[in-house]
């Protein structure tokens, strides 16, 4: 698996990342650290990269284009933000099959302090008539 770590996370968590023997890449790296959303999506998915965030908007980005891909871990709510938390985070998802073929064949996997949401894309978004 290969990752692309946006901007509200800390480039320590890539450099962790890659420690552990994962193809890891903060967006610092291609100097996007200014670049719109819809750009680190786009990269993400030319990539075939998994996007690290903790910024909602990929969410809304997967749902408004029903991709398929790029996958996202999104960290949300209260869940601790230094870098080795999240970084330990990962590490333990990471063994997990599940976590592992959904994040292949395409998901966004929400974590939120201790519980892990994992949703099959392309999202289906019900709209009222």
């Amino acid at each position: 698996m290969k990752f692309l770590v946006y901007n509200c996370i800390s480039w320590i968590v890539r450099d962790q990342l890659c420690g552990h023997g994962y193809d890891a890449v903060h967006v610092r790296y291609y100097g996007l650290q200014e670049a719109e959303d819809i750009d680190i999506f786009r990269l993400a998915s030319q990539e075939r990269r998994i996007i690290i965030s903790a910024d909602t908007d990929f969410g809304t980005l997967l749902a408004d284009t029903r991709a398929v891909s790029p996958s996202v871990i999104l960290f949300r709510g209260h869940t601790e933000r230094k870098p080795a938390a999240i970084a330990q985070k990962l590490l333990d998802i990471f063994n997990d099959v599940s976590i592992q073929e959904a994040l292949k064949t395409g998901a966004i996997i929400i974590i939120m302090n201790s519980k892990i949401r994992i949703k099959s894309l392309p999202i289906k978004v019900i709209r009222p008539n």
